[in-house]
């Protein structure tokens, strides 16, 4: 290669130089088509499966390095390197990728499109503002740098300038004068060659000049990618069309989708021609379009590819020099003098769509490192892009490649900078360009009258058409601050190119009510919807942008009012004008009804110029108003007309007059109000009618608005029909028509209706909001607009009310804000209105205050707006409103509705308020609004003396509250009226009213108080009769009460028992002074059949329903492997690493064995019928769901009864002369070497030799042991034998993952395991959680771990007693070496509590016989377990001596000595390995922390096993106590080496065998590790505080398996760790012989296939269990308003929850991940389709 390398650079220079001197220009460009033409093929020829390390080699060596050496004139390593210290752009420019993280701040970016790359971001000072995260779609680009994008801290610190050298050095380092001269010969010639190559169309042929060799028939089949198959459909095809194998077909496949094409086939032109057909032809069977092949020459396919590479090595130089960028961007942007053709760029813009994904990726990367990195060349970009942006959007709209890929995505980085979008407006006019774009791409869907209709649309179209209109958003997304004339035309002009878009929607889908039958299909409706929603921030855009121009402004009104007027003067030409009389008020108007005529919801017209008419109101413009628009043009009836039928269809659905138009008219109603469109449609249209009630007569626009509601004949004398239905419609209407009366005089929060700011609308807004309920901060921000300024300001003012465990911190009202509230808020719908109201009235009853809601008085409306409230006072008003109350009156009950006297009294409230606004504020003579004056005139019916008639109604008492208000706000406003004409008398006659008023107050509290009081005597009074009766029932059903009293008095008796003695023997588990067990008799319901059973040893099973699993909660090393299935491993003895138990757990419940065998088979059966479905547990392996509380089980354990056992203290006084551990050890040696001569039987003997030493004068024989006491065993009855086979069965096979089998001689061993594992784990639990040892369990824990003592005792029986004691003797081989096997473990390679358990559960086997079925006596087994007990302490001791540590202080108790001279022995034993200088103190201080866990282990084993009950230190938490506690418990003395001493002579010899063991010397000499004491306490991993630590960590994870550089899904074990690679075919892995992805094969070493995982990118916790199940879980991480944010969504700064992660820890240590998953995937059906083995 070098050489290769040395002779190409030769012949470039030696060519250039030659020519040189010749005077002739060197021809580059020639040389380098030659140099291609000859290399490019070669080197790119096996396209099937590339070599691609080689073909970089060859690449370098023989191109790219020559040329570099020509360009640089040196040696291009050492040139860059100098070029790379030298340069430093201040913009960073990273791109990002699918997934990245990006950042945004809330306080600092000009608009939500400026992003930081996580580097920039953790190094600038957003990082302790309010940023925001996100998810990158890629394609986008890092903003730090850009003084445009930031209003501060715009440059991070490492792009600061002169953060790498001051700026003086940067000057001087250009690039000299040759290297420039060389690039401006080299870059065209590589540009020309890059676009020639991309764009070229020929498949067979190549340029002229790049043919020099014969054409060899040499081709290739290339499939490309599309968006439209789906990875199975193109692997389908392959396999058909090629046949190749699946394997290869992936991979093709998986090229394809990474790259955008791939070769599949290569060979002579036919045979690719013929496979071309064949993948077409098969691809089109599944689908409708098929693939996209072309047939290419090899050496097209390979000139290709090269061009590529030139496109990432120019992409490489740009990075290192500003000059490289802009001499590669003047050369781009050159264009062929004459020849009229686009420049290069450009070119390779409009053949984008055409060019494949890989092709694609490259250039838009080039343009981000050249254009974009020069903000003069941006500019020239953007001109270009802008100049073909139609030609682009049309391509893009009609290729099927996602935005991200298609080079029109560019067009955010260029809109949305201020300055450039303000050169593009006014040089390009863009906004001219991108609205004549949507028009030109639309067409189609509009219909003869110009309208859009989208009947039949394709949504995919669709949506690449909403790409046009965000352009237009990016484009107006800063308001400019200075306006010059011609960006004021440019501006205008694009306007008005708008409105002609809103023209065609104006109107759009008209519908018409159907009448007879139900519509047969439902129109789509969406696409209106849609369209609508993405143009209500640009409708918004517009406006703000005319209203900072106050000329603008005015013109901006003209032109639309011009388009307003077009529209509603072509439709209501037709009709003649009619007459409508009422009141003496006459209007006419052209008939028109919205139940007979067609009606469209859609008027973005004339909600725009709502919108511009409040903001003239708002800057005080209006008065110039007619000067444009003058008033016989305006036309205002016309104006409200379209929005007041928009607003009748809505009521009219609201009384079901729709119904028979189908679902599709209820969904756009329903948008039409909803959160996400109201602003531009419900709100404007409200504003619409109120402009029209300012400049129309009030009492015609009320005429108006009655006869569009078609309520005209409701409000005459005349009579009504008897049809219930319409009677039921005409008052539905009535509340309608009264609500948005309501709205057009009370709703003034918008600013330019009166003078309110932003601030106070989103306040109001948050409040109603809170009025309903208290609500967490998500919650809030979906029901306000999105574009509203962050509502974060307006909730500081509220409660904040912290989160628990699982629910989210919720806001709650303060109560100064109640008095805000307004009963008829317009944007409550009808549920949050009855909600608001049921809530807000039950606070006052709570607070003994009246029930009236009166609404708040009203801000001021601006001047344009003043005379709306005149519809308030006028004489239609006032008929409605007395027609009402009459109808009330006179109790014509069908006519009116409760709602509808509320909504009248809440109009009479508003009148007043507004009455007593005015006089306050100026002198009465003054004010004009006489509201009070109209409503109580003395005519014959006055609204006055109906409200005190309405008073009485019964049928109305919840409204009194709000009459009584009302009556007293009369009296204020009269009151006012009169003072100001008798200020003389006011003084007196004031006080006078007050009193009067307090004491209607006063009797009506009164009134209050005796109602409550009679409540409460009449609740007594029931709570009484109730007591008496249940008295009754338990007298009558004493039996059922009789166990839950039993339950309770159990305690209390015990209580009283100790109270009684003095001093208390009872509490001693272990050895002759052993106290009695507490035995209750145990009755129990069984949760199927109900019925109570007691438990007894001779009756039928009762069984509690459990799991058994494994489980590496306690290891404590996570690195050993793990051996997946369990066919050769041997369970007797635990590493003391407990790398892997089997844990068994219970939910506690009971059932009949026989009830559990029908239930499992009834489920077995009903799903074998149901075979589709999917099952969530597994019925082959056992599994069912607990029949109560659906916990996943997989077993159910026998409950076998506790036998009590008395010792006689006499008799045990007597044996303890005798029976000495030294007797007793040689009495097991005698049985245990008895019984191997008889099992040998004539063989050789191998009885240990130990036995004839000794005592040899009292005659030990075989039957010895049986001299101590023994007694018949326990029978069990048939079906708890079969339970207990079945339960041990289920252990062995679950614990060891092997098959079930019935008789194997592992089933014991592994009974005992998880006996002592489940112990371990829940003594760990409760020392994590602080708890005490007893006392403090779940009562499903106790339950379950005494049943499977219990259980564990009596599976001896169902196995063959020759093989336990096997087992029995290889356990002792432990403690006594005597019976060395030559497979015994060493002291410190066993858990030494697994030991004991073995030992004591197995040691009844010793008194097997063959005639009788004996078991060991009380005193026997009291003496066997203290010996075992002891004998498994002195090991431990030892172990832990031998593992312990190194020291420093000192301290002279008597433990300290006894320690002291320990280790002297030990020392002695391991000739001096042991170092004897470890200070007494240390050693002692060593043993006692390390042997608690074992000794509060024993102390529940023996606590379950024998039912002593314990001393009262260990039912509370404390250090001290519960050492000593434990040690008299367990029969040991406090200071634990006397033990040794007391037995010195019988564990001598022992101890010295246990010190010789070769593992412990090896141990001590320092070559292997031992574990040490106590084992450290697991817990999940630590996790950063702020989550942006996690994604910076996920974001600098590299997969190891793969190269490329996509972007992964990183997720982290919680129990080690470890980051792994998840959802990605790279880290797939073969596991017994199944492909597993990485989460899952990790989770079956790191946690025996129960894991936790937190998906970075995503912020969830998975929690997996084997292959099949998993779930997700809300993440530990919680932001500041108490929310988890799942997928990044709101993307707040989130912090860890030190709750919920506690709340995780528990739920492993529990071992309830399994059960949360059951629980889980019963609730979510759906997730079913997540194939969970590949996560």
């Amino acid at each position: 290669v070098e050489e290769e390398k040395r002779r190409g650079w030769g012949r470039l220079e030696r060519q250039s130089g030659r020519e040189e001197r010749g005077g002739k220009e060197f021809d580059f460009q020639a040389t380098f088509l030659q140099c291609l033409a000859k290399h490019v093929p070669n080197i790119y020829s096996a396209e099937m499966d590339p070599l691609l390390e080689k073909q970089e080699e060859m690449v370098q060596a023989a191109i790219l390095y020559p040329l570099e050496r020509y360009l640089f004139g040196e040696d291009p390593d050492t040139f860059l390197e100098k070029l790379q210290q030298s340069e430093t752009s201040q913009l960073c420019g990273k791109v990002f990728k699918g997934g990245e993280t990006t950042y945004s701040c809330r306080d600092c970016a000009v608009d939500p499109t400026c992003v930081l790359c996580m580097d920039c971001f953790q190094n600038s000072i957003h990082k302790n503002h309010r940023y925001k995260m996100h998810s990158s779609t890629g394609g986008g680009f890092c903003d730090c740098g850009d003084t445009e994008a930031w209003k501060a801290g715009p440059v991070c610190t490492k792009h600061e300038p002169g953060a790498s050298g001051s700026p003086k050095e940067n000057s001087e380092c250009q690039l000299n004068e040759e290297v420039m001269e060389h690039s401006r010969r080299v870059f065209p010639s590589v540009i020309k060659y890059m676009v020639d190559m991309l764009i070229w169309e020929e498949e067979k042929e190549l340029p002229p000049e790049l043919t020099i060799r014969e054409k060899v028939d040499s081709y290739y089949c290339v499939l490309f990618n599309d968006e439209h198959h789906s990875y199975d459909h193109v692997i389908y095809s392959l396999q058909r069309a090629l046949g190749c194998e699946l394997g290869e077909a992936q991979l093709h496949t998986t090229a394809i989708d990474k790259e955008g094409r791939r070769a599949v086939k290569a060979g002579r032109y036919a045979s690719c021609q013929e496979a071309k057909e064949e993948i077409k032809r098969h691809s089109e069977n599944v689908s409708q379009r098929p693939l996209h092949v072309e047939v290419l020459h090899a050496d097209v396919m390979a000139h290709q590819k090269f061009a590529l590479r030139l496109g990432s090595w120019l992409n490489k130089l740009m990075s290192y020099s500003r000059d490289f960028r802009q001499i590669f961007c003047q050369v781009c942007l050159k264009e062929e003098t004459g020849s009229g053709k686009p420049c290069s760029i450009s070119k390779l813009m409009l053949w984008d769509a055409k060019l494949h994904k890989g092709a694609r990726k490259v250039l838009h990367e080039l343009i981000f490192s050249s254009f974009f990195m020069e903000m003069e060349y941006k500019k020239h970009f953007a001109v270009e892009f802008v100049k073909y942006y139609k030609a682009l959007q049309k391509e893009y709209i009609s290729d099927d490649h996602d935005r991200v890929l298609s080079v029109t995505a560019l067009s955010v980085q260029m809109f949305t900078v201020p300055t450039l979008a303000r050169h593009l407006i006014e040089e390009q006019s863009v906004i001219t360009t991108i609205t004549e774009t949507l028009l030109e791409v639309l067409p189609e869907y509009l219909d003869k009258n110009d309208k859009f209709n989208f009947q039949g649309y394709s949504l995919d179209k669709l949506n690449r058409v909403y790409a046009v209109i965000y352009d237009l958003r990016y484009v107006l997304i800063s308001k400019p601050t200075v306006w010059t004339d011609r960006l004021r035309e440019r501006f205008l002009e694009g306007f008005v190119s708008f409105l002609r878009i809103l023209t065609c929607m104006q109107g759009m889908e008209e519908i018409k009510r159907q009448i007879g039958q139900h519509i047969e299909v439902d129109p789509d409706w969406e696409a209106a919807i849609a369209i609508q929603m993405q143009l209500k921030n640009i409708l918004l855009m517009f406006q703000e942008w005319c209203a900072c121009d106050e000329e603008l402004l005015l013109r901006a009104y003209k032109e639309c009012h011009k388009s307003v007027m077009r529209c509603s003067t072509n439709s209501s030409r037709l009709r003649e004008k009619t007459a409508f009389h009422l009141c003496g008020h006459t209007l006419e108007s052209r008939p028109y009804r919205v139940s007979l005529d067609p009606v469209s919801i859609h008027l973005p017209l004339s909600r725009t110029l709502a919108g511009l008419h409040v903001r003239l109101s708002k800057t005080g413009r209006i008065s110039r108003l007619h000067e444009f628009v003058s008033p016989e043009e305006f036309q205002v009836d016309l104006l409200v007309e379209y929005p007041l039928r928009c607003l009748v269809l809505v009521a009219q659905v609201a009384a079901e007059m729709w119904r028979r138009n189908g679902l599709s008219l209820i969904s756009q109603v329903f948008y039409y109000q909803d959160v996400k469109c109201r602003e531009e449609m419900y709100d404007k249209d409200i504003i619409m009618l109120q402009i029209g009630a300012s400049l129309m007569d009030p009492n015609h626009f009320l005429l108006l608005i009655l006869q569009r509601y078609e309520l005209a004949d409701a409000f005459r004398r005349i009579k009504p029909t008897k049809d219930q239905e319409l009677i039921k419609q005409c008052n539905v209407l009535i509340e309608e028509m009264l609500q948005i009366l309501i709205y057009v005089v009370g709703e003034r929060y918008v600013p330019g209706v009166s003078n309110v700011t932003k601030e106070d609308v989103i306040m109001r807004e948050i409040i109603h909001l809170l009025c309903i309920e208290p609500m967490a901060h998500s919650a809030i921000t979906k029901s306000l607009p999105e574009n509203k300024i962050n509502p974060v300001t307006g909730l500081r003012t509220f409660k904040d009310v912290k989160p628990g465990v699982s629910g989210h911190g919720v806001y709650e009202l303060k109560d100064e804000c109640l008095k805000e509230f307004n009963m008829f808020f317009y944007h409550y719908t009808k549920t949050q209105h009855s909600k608001a109201e049921h809530t807000q009235k039950k606070r006052r009853k709570q607070e003994n205050r009246d029930e009236a809601l009166p609404p708040p008085p009203p801000p001021d409306f601006c001047p344009a707006f003043s005379n709306v409230v005149r519809l308030l006072n006028c004489d239609v008003m006032m008929h409605i409103l007395r027609t009402i109350l009459q109808r009330a009156v006179e109790l014509e009950t069908h006519l009116w509705t409760e709602a509808m006297i509320q909504m009248v009294l809440h109009l009479l409230s508003l009148g007043l308020l507004e009455e007593k606004q005015q006089l306050q504020k100026s002198p009465e003579e003054e004010v004009t609004f006489d509201f009070y004056h109209k409503a109580s005139t003395l005519n014959a019916v006055n609204i006055l003396m109906l409200l005190e008639k309405l008073k009485r109604i019964p049928q109305l008492e919840a409204q009194k509250d709000m009459i009584n208000w009302i009556l007293q706000m009369f009296d204020t406003v009269k009151r006012m009226r009169e003072k100001s004409s008798l200020t003389t008398v006011a003084a007196t006659s004031v006080s006078e009213a007050t009193k009067g008023d307090e004491s209607t107050q006063d009797k009506e509290k009164a009134e209050r108080k005796r109602k409550a009081e009679a409540a409460r005597l009449h609740r007594q009074k029931i709570m009484a009769q109730m007591s008496a009766l249940q008295r009754n029932f338990i007298e009558t059903h004493k039996l059922l009460y009789e166990n839950t009293l039993e339950a309770q008095g159990k305690e209390d008796a015990i209580m009283e028992e100790e109270s009684m003695s003095s001093i208390d023997y009872s509490r001693i588990a272990l050895g002759p002074k052993r106290g009695p067990s507490v035995v209750e008799k145990e009755v129990l319901t069984c949760i199927l059949c109900q019925e109570e059973q007691e438990v007894k040893l001779e009756s039928a099973a009762m069984v509690l329903s459990a799991c058994v699993q494994k489980s590496t909660a306690l290891t404590q090393n996570r690195s050993r492997i793990l051996e997946l299935s369990g066919d050769t491993l041997d369970p007797l003895f635990m590493h003391p690493d407990l790398p892997c138990g089997t844990h068994t757990g219970s939910c506690g419940h009971v059932m009949h064995a026989a009830c559990w065998q029908k239930y499992f088979e009834a489920m077995q059966l009903n799903f074998r019928q149901r075979l589709h479905v999917e099952q969530i547990f597994d019925l082959e392996n056992g599994e069912y769901l607990c029949p109560l509380c659906k916990s996943l089980c997989n077993t159910v354990i026998p409950i076998v009864p506790l036998q009590a056992q008395k010792i006689n203290s006499e008799d045990a006084e007597a044996v303890a002369q005798i029976l000495s551990l030294a007797r007793w050890l040689e009495i097991i040696l005698v049985r245990i070497s008895g019984y191997s001569v008889k099992n040998a039987k004539g063989e050789k003997q191998n009885a240990p030799a130990f036995v004839n030493k000794g005592l040899g004068s009292s005659a030990l024989e075989f039957n010895s042991i049986l001299s101590f006491g023994v007694q018949s065993s326990a029978k069990y009855s048939s079906s708890i034998k079969e339970m207990l086979i079945l339960f041990a069965t289920t252990i062995y096979r679950v614990g060891l993952k092997v098959a079930p089998n019935e008789a194997d001689y592992r089933i014991p061993m592994m009974t005992w395991s998880t006996c002592a594992f489940t112990i371990q784990c829940i003594e760990n639990l409760l020392e994590t959680e602080g708890k005490p040892l007893f006392g403090s369990l779940q009562n499903r824990q106790h339950s379950g771990l005494k049943a499977l003592v219990q259980f564990a005792a009596a599976q001896r029986t169902t196995s063959p007693q020759v093989l336990i004691q096997k087992h029995l003797i290889r356990l002792l081989g432990v403690l006594l070496p005597n019976f060395k096997m030559e497979d015994t473990p060493s002291l410190l390679e066993v858990d030494m509590f697994h030991v004991l358990v073995g030992t004591v559960l197995s040691f009844p086997s010793l008194y097997w016989e063959d005639a009788v079925d004996l078991q060991p006596s009380s005193i026997s087994s009291a003496y066997n377990h203290l010996y075992l007990f002891h004998l498994t302490t002195l090991a431990h001791i030892t172990q832990i001596v031998i593992s312990s540590a190194k020291a420093r202080s000192h301290d002279n108790s008597e433990e300290a000595c006894s320690a002291q001279s320990f280790c002297r022995e030990v020392c002695q034993y391991t000739s001096g390995c042991f170092s004897q200088d470890i200070p007494g103190w240390l050693v002692w201080d060593c043993v006692k922390k390390g042997i608690m866990p074992y000794l509060r282990c024993a102390a529940l084993f023996f606590h379950y096993l024998l039912g002593v009950s314990p001393p009262e230190e260990l039912q509370q938490v404390s250090e001290e106590g519960q050492f000593k506690a434990l040690c008299s418990y367990l029969s040991l003395p406090t200071n634990l080496f006397l033990l040794f001493q007391e037995y010195w002579d019988t564990v001598n010899p022992l101890l010295q065998r246990w010190c010789a063991d070769p593992v412990v010397l090896s141990c001590l000499k320092g070559k292997s590790i031992a574990i040490r004491y106590p084992r450290k306490r697991n817990s999940l991993i630590e996790l950063p505080e702020d989550y942006s630590c996690l994604l910076n960590q996920a974001s600098q994870f590299r997969c190891p398996r793969s190269s490329d550089d996509e972007q992964k899904h990183p997720v982290l074990c919680l129990f080690c760790g470890a980051m792994l690679c998840s959802q990605n075919t790279c880290c797939q892995e073969l596991v017994n012989g199944e492909e597993l992805g990485a989460c899952t094969s990790h989770a079956l070493q790191c946690g025996a296939g129960v894991c936790m995982f937190l998906k970075i990118r995503e912020c969830k916790v998975v929690l997996i269990e084997g292959k099949t199940r998993g779930c997700l879980y809300p993440a530990p991480y919680l932001d500041e308003y108490g929310e988890t944010d799942p997928g990044l969504k709101r993307g707040n700064p989130l912090h860890l929850c030190r709750e919920r992660y506690r709340k995780l820890h528990l739920l492993w240590q529990q071992h309830c991940i399994i059960e949360e998953i059951a629980r889980s995937q019963e609730t979510n059906q759906i997730f079913f389709g997540f194939n969970w083995q590949l996560l």
